[in-house]
């Protein structure tokens, strides 16, 4: 027993973490409740198009190259680095695309938006450093431990933590550097990423945008479900033993250390080293141990409404990331978070793959992903909800595109935070665990390792350090480096 390992969860995180540990010597089992894989991550085909359901952004391809290089496997994962990374609709008809030149970005932002390009370049100039100050200690590093912070870079990064403007909330922050409205929502925008409210969350956020100006947005050259797709077939390679239809129902523990699972059906599977790549609430049910206080009282990310629509119809304005912001920014987030509704203008966010990969549409149509930002679920009337955004959606769509989009609707699938739940038992629906709407909220997150049950690990969007692609990834290694090696 002392040799295997279980992975509850498939997703990017518990595929990235098997593969790892795999690659340290064990024998890593990974236990599915679903049929598939990729947790968030899936596809839906309907009269010749192809969705891809979960994530739609991807930075950082660094991070599944060294999965590759770790195992020594020759590369199957084949991406492109986008040119432009994402075209923006202002509420008052000014429309920005972003550059994935840094030099050219801050060029023709500071000329959108008659913003002074010194202070444009300052402001890229210092995300990059506080970047790059905060990544060893807050993303590549358990927060958790003593030697994070006794190591040259964490004490280094903790000495520096004035500089990321803790007590100044990101809106605040971004407003001592630009004046223009639509400027200010361009970099507010960031705080989204990982289910957070610009005008809460602390300035730290504002080292997010860092990623897709300094170091690019890209595309995987067979679409964003082939993440999940090469991390599956990289695991098999190298010997990973996958369970599908396979519930956990139980984690097994004697004397404060794991001693296996214990499925739906009953049956019993040992192990010392579990790692889990479920919500981290869920976990503790399997525990049967009271959810911890800090994690239960944290206020729950943003969830999302998303409308999977084939169009018939191209639209060359659009390319594949799209943003139509709303005209009140903070009275969204307002209703986000605070009323726990639907904001009455949300900003629409349109992915197209089609755009890249042709095949996901047919002829002379695109595959579009349409999606708003929204409460989790409270219990809220979902039905009632969805049927007022999408006539929101298709509004603000008409007035930036001078269209009938509904006419051109041929086919529709919808997401919402309840189904997320079932389907990803993400807690609440949420779609990145807990928000980072208060300056402790990176140190409030559930570390990486149980402190009530040793050999029981954590990994995945509601752990340290967060949701995201990336973040998964990074959450993934962190677990590995707890593990021994056994080789």
């Amino acid at each position: 027993m002392g040799n295997k390992a279980l992975v509850i969860g498939s997703g990017i995180a518990g595929l990235s973490a098997a593969i790892r540990l795999q690659c340290k010597g064990y024998q890593v089992t990974i236990l599915e409740k679903n049929h598939q894989y990729g947790g968030k991550i899936s596809q839906i085909k309907s009269k010749g198009y192809s969705f891809d359901t979960g994530p739609s952004l991807f930075t950082l391809p660094e991070l599944i190259d060294e999965l590759y290089e770790l195992t020594g496997q020759k590369n199957q994962f084949k991406y492109l680095k986008l040119d432009k990374v994402c075209t923006y609709f202002f509420d008052n008809g000014q429309q920005f695309v972003a550059n994935s030149d840094p030099k050219k970005f801050s060029i023709e932002f500071s000329q959108a938006f008659n913003e002074p390009l010194p202070k444009v370049k300052k402001f890229i100039k210092r995300i990059k450093r506080n970047y790059d100050l905060t990544t060893p200690v807050f993303l590549e590093s358990s927060l958790h431990t003593p030697k994070t912070y006794l190591r040259r870079s964490g004490l280094y990064g903790i000495l520096n933590l004035w500089r990321l403007n803790m007590f100044q909330t990101m809106n605040k922050n971004i407003s001592l550097y630009f004046k223009n409205p639509n400027a200010i929502q361009y970099f507010n925008r960031f705080a989204t990423y990982n289910g957070s409210n610009p005008y809460q969350a602390p300035a730290t956020l504002c080292v997010i945008p860092n990623i897709e100006i300094n170091k690019g947005a890209y595309f995987p050259k067979y679409g964003m479900v082939n993440i999940a797709e090469s991390l599956y077939n990289l695991a098999k390679s190298i010997g990973v033993t996958f369970k599908f239809d396979t519930e956990v129902q139980k984690i097994c523990y004697k004397q404060k250390k794991v001693t296996g699972v214990e499925t739906k059906n009953g049956i019993f599977i040992p192990s010392e080293v579990i790692v889990s790549n479920v919500d981290a609430k869920l976990t503790y049910k399997m525990l049967d141990k009271k959810v911890p206080s800090k994690i239960s009282n944290a206020e729950n990310s943003s969830s999302a409404v998303i409308f999977y629509w084939g169009i018939n119809h191209s639209f060359k304005e659009l390319g594949l990331h799209n943003i139509l912001f709303s005209k009140n920014y903070q009275e969204e987030f307002n209703q986000i978070f605070n009323k726990k509704t639907l904001p009455d203008d949300p900003t629409v966010y349109i992915n197209i793959s089609s755009k890249l990969k042709a095949s996901d549409a047919p002829e002379g149509c695109e595959n579009w992903f349409v999606m708003i930002n929204t409460p989790a679920d409270y219990g809220q009337n979902w039905d009632d909800l969805v049927a007022q955004a999408k006539e929101k959606i298709i509004q603000r769509i008409n007035q930036a595109l001078g269209t009938d989009i509904r006419s051109k609707i041929q086919t529709e699938h919808i997401l919402t935070p309840p189904l997320i739940a079932s389907k990803t038992g993400s807690d609440k629906g949420s779609l990145y665990g807990s928000s980072s709407n208060t300056k402790m909220s990176a140190f409030l997150r559930q570390s990486n390792f149980s402190s009530e049950a040793k050999g029981l690990y954590f990994c995945g969007g509601s752990v340290h350090p967060g949701g995201g692609i990336p973040l998964c990834l990074h959450s993934a290694k962190i677990v590995s480096d707890f593990i021994p090696s056994i080789k």
